[in-house]
């Protein structure tokens, strides 16, 4: 398994999970799976993965191969009789650093061949024979990339406190960096968005961690993110003018177009890259599972950015800026003042909206008298028992 670096390429067993996904998404012909189930079935044979084989059988993803499985079983156990001699002969004749490096070999090797919980551990027991802060770092990215493949959220959660802790006693700035990727990618995937978008704008300039996801990947992911957390003012000026991203954002479909429109107010544009950016969208392991919340978070953002220019606006005036129909946007209003996501009321027969935006510096000055009061009663009884 890579550990990342400048040259490294994305970790291939989270490759094949993607693939693994697709397989599973109706949206994906069958002629694409066809050649998907093909290159799985490669990646499971190159690395001898007998309990991902087994399991994809027993779910009819793959074809049953009971000569290929018991092939692949005795290879696993031939190879970690020769990693157990390894172990052993270097807890006679070597040092300490050698007897480490060989259960990291046999850790490594449980995760090639997708043995979760004995891959786990055997990281643990690499981790009581590890020293060095750096070193224990790396067992908690490969536990994270296990993690990864899994989707076990649980195990990535607790990877990610137990790597924090690590750094209270040292730790290098460079795996201080990768560490928010991961997190970032865990918040994303775990619906916190706008955790997920500060901890990606922060690596941003530091991005190395390649074994996740490709640089172009990470930009989308950023963009995706801050366009539902952050306000127009930081959009600007951490995405939309951000030099690391305009120098890649080109690369993806639809995406330069999607941010651009959206913050110069081209709303119909915006609605064409909107339409071209959900196929990424569903079709990615980590954001299919908040697909519509993320539409609707979407659209929420750029009906109130549009709103937010009127005291009131005739409702065919947002249909021509939107580039549909006055049906389609009364439906869609309705449904977000009905959840009190926009602050405005339809008037259906004069065809108007009327915005009604809370005043945030009324409202201030609301609480502030609340607490006003409160105060003088509580001075008021404070007294009372004084005089007594």
């Amino acid at each position: 398994m890579d550990a990342g670096g400048e040259d490294a390429k994305q970790e291939r067993h989270l490759v094949l999970a993607h693939k693994l996904f697709l397989l599973s998404h109706p949206d994906v012909d069958d002629l694409a799976k066809v050649a998907l189930r093909s290159d799985v079935l490669d990646a499971v044979k190159s690395d001898g993965m007998a309990p991902l084989f087994e399991s994809l059988a027993a779910a009819g993803v793959l074809e049953p191969d009971d000569t290929l499985l018991t092939e692949m079983r005795a290879r696993i156990d031939d190879e970690v009789r020769k990693l157990d001699e390894k172990i052993a002969d270097g807890e006679e004749n070597l040092g300490e650093s050698e007897v480490r490096e060989a259960h990291l070999a046999k850790s490594l090797y449980f995760m090639r061949v997708g043995e979760k919980e004995k891959a786990l551990e055997q990281l643990k027991v690499t981790e009581g024979k590890t020293v060095a802060v750096g070193q224990k770092m790396d067992l908690v990215f490969y536990t994270l990339q296990i993690g990864l493949f899994h989707m076990d959220f649980d195990l990535i959660s607790k990877s990610i406190d137990k790597a924090k802790n690590l750094f209270e006693e040292g730790g290098d700035w460079e795996r201080k960096n990768r560490l928010k990727v991961y997190e970032g990618l865990y918040c994303m995937a775990t619906r916190n968005f706008k955790k997920a978008v500060n901890l990606f704008l922060d690596s941003i300039s530091t991005f190395t961690t390649y074994e996740l996801f490709p640089y172009d990947t990470f930009v989308l992911y950023t963009v995706l993110t801050s366009i539902i957390s952050l306000d127009r003012v930081s959009l600007k000026q951490k995405v939309v003018d951000a030099p690391e991203i305009l120098a890649v954002i080109g690369k993806v479909p639809h995406l330069s177009e999607f941010l651009n429109s959206l913050y110069n107010c081209q709303y119909k544009s915006f609605f064409v890259a909107f339409s071209g950016m959900t196929e990424q969208i569903k079709l990615d392991r980590y954001l299919q599972p908040h697909f519509r919340y993320y539409m609707r978070e979407v659209r929420t953002v750029v009906y109130s950015q549009f709103l937010e220019s009127y005291k009131s606006v005739t409702m065919e005036a947002m249909a021509a800026a939107f580039g549909v129909t006055v049906d389609f946007i009364d439906q869609e209003l309705s449904r977000f003042i009905a959840a009190g996501k926009l602050h405005c009321k339809i008037d259906k027969v004069a065809g108007v909206l009327e915005t009604n935006r809370p005043d945030a510096r009324n409202a201030f000055y609301q609480a502030t008298i609340k607490q006003g009061d409160f105060l003088l009663n509580r001075i008021q009884k404070l007294s009372r028992v004084i005089d007594l």
